[in-house]
């Protein structure tokens, strides 16, 4: 049997064939119809569907199912989409629709909970009962591995890492409260405060510290700092084995990590800490994490 997956962005709509193997065998984007309403959105998933059907010489009958994973809350359930803010989806039945366009069943997920399941069933978190993936990019995203399955919440309205207060009463965050990880965390701070003397993005931030710049030097270890307190918090909570941690800003690659171990190990309250790694499932890790919640 092989699945069908979706990665819905506010940019792009990423889309792949996984086949029994757990390979990607096709995939392909769109851009993403904005502002143009939810029918449109259908119109390019539908397009998709059926183009990378036909790239990949496969048939609608071999397709067993679809999973699409968005950027927000869902309820996998009901198959709503409750919010999707950069998708402009708010209580949008998106599995039906989607299911009376293409004939297939489908099933929904939040897309840093697809990529965290692609990391644990072929990427870094393999092998694990207890992990954790954050994604480090614009904001902070991410998903739990528990018992050695994806945990999609208590509620089942999934978790927002991203979103726990790092400082109380710290700076301002786009959800409205104040001091959450992803102002401290995120590649916008790196590129917001390195606009003080003269970097524009996160990349230049830290090519400056690798240089030697001294005020971004400064603000590198700041940020680590942060980022250590931030991970701790985690690790403190849950003791998990492994954390894998994706987006841009790992390509600065020892130069974050060793001294992230060390912050983390130096705060740790356990006298062991996990192994803290460099996600591996890539871009493709929502389309795979999407065709993976496929039954």
């Amino acid at each position: 049997m092989l699945r069908f997956g979706y990665d819905i962005g506010g940019t792009n709509i990423a889309a792949g064939i996984l086949d029994e193997n757990k390979h990607l065998i096709e995939k392909g984007s769109m851009p993403f119809p904005r502002g143009r309403g939810t029918e449109a959105v259908i119109g390019v998933c539908t397009e998709l569907y059926h183009m990378l059907l036909n790239c990949a010489q496969k048939t609608e009958a071999e397709i067993g199912g679809i999973g699409v994973a968005v950027p927000g809350s869902v309820n996998p359930q009901t198959g709503i989409v409750i919010d999707a803010h950069n998708l402009g989806f708010h209580h949008t039945p998106l599995q039906a629709l989607l299911e009376a366009a293409v004939q297939k069943p489908v099933s929904l997920i939040n897309d840093a909970d697809a990529a965290t399941l692609a990391e644990h069933r072929i990427g870094a978190l393999c092998g694990t009962k207890t992990a954790m993936l954050i994604t480090i990019g614009t904001g902070i995203g991410g998903g739990l591995i528990l018992n050695g399955e994806l945990f999609r919440g208590g509620r089942g309205n999934g978790t927002e890492p991203g979103h726990m207060v790092l400082h109380n009463g710290g700076r301002q965050c786009t959800c409205g409260i104040e001091g959450c990880a992803e102002t401290y965390c995120s590649a916008t701070r790196l590129a917001k405060d390195g606009g003080a003397f003269g970097c524009t993005s996160a990349k230049g931030t830290i090519h400056a510290a690798k240089a030697g710049n001294a005020e971004a030097k400064e603000l590198f270890d700041c940020y680590v700092d942060d980022l250590g307190s931030y991970i701790v918090s985690i690790v403190n909570l849950l003791d998990p084995e492994r954390i894998a941690i994706g987006g841009g800003v790992c390509g600065a690659g020892s130069f974050l990590l060793d001294p992230l171990r060390r912050n983390v190990e130096a705060k740790c309250f356990f006298e062991t800490c996990p192994e803290i790694v460099v996600a591996s499932a890539g871009n493709d890790a929502g389309i795979i994490g999407a065709c993976l919640i496929v039954s």
